[in-house]
């Protein structure tokens, strides 16, 4: 039986070696938070994290994937509490269908560990990912408030929310 590092634990799978390891994650692991958008690599709904690296699964052979990287999917990202980025997806609402944004928060992270106060430039860049629902400002915002450590009121929008608060 083939073995991956998935979120910190080694897990046993059975798939052919083209089998795209999107497809071992969800339907192998039960990590269902990856998910299948393109299939060509475009969308980058299906991105996890391949030693660090942000990796779109979709086309990524099972077999090319050693048992030494360590992948992280979104479901690892918040093992010990929620994790930076999504407390700021959450306080800014960026999420509207969902789809794509454990995808999002993923390359997200990527960007934020490598560039931790990243310009426009750099998140043109970085993310890649394709929203649907045209969330795109929110993301920025999202990436910009995680930079400066949390603060909300840096996001320069202002969103009022379900209950009437506002941020």
């Amino acid at each position: 039986m083939a073995k991956l590092n998935v979120n910190g634990a080694v897990r046993e799978f059975e798939a052919e070696g083209d089998t795209p390891l999107l497809w071992v994650l969800r339907e192998q692991l039960g990590l269902t938070g990856t998910k299948y958008g393109c299939g060509i690599a475009a969308c980058g709904a299906c991105t996890v994290h391949i030693d660090g690296v942000p990796t779109r699964t979709c086309v990524r052979p099972v077999s090319t994937v050693e048992e030494k990287e360590k992948i992280l999917t979104i479901e690892g990202l918040g093992l010990s509490g929620l994790h930076p980025v999504q407390k700021a997806w959450a306080a800014l609402d960026v999420p509207q269908c969902g789809f794509c944004q454990s995808g999002m928060i993923m390359a997200t992270v990527a960007l934020l560990k490598e560039k931790p106060n990243p310009s426009d430039a750099d998140i043109d860049a970085a993310i890649t990912n394709i929203c649907r629902c045209g969330t795109y400002n929110r993301i920025r915002a999202a990436i910009k408030v995680v930079a400066n450590g949390g603060n909300t009121k840096t996001a320069a929008l202002s969103i009022q929310h379900a209950d009437g608060s506002t941020t």
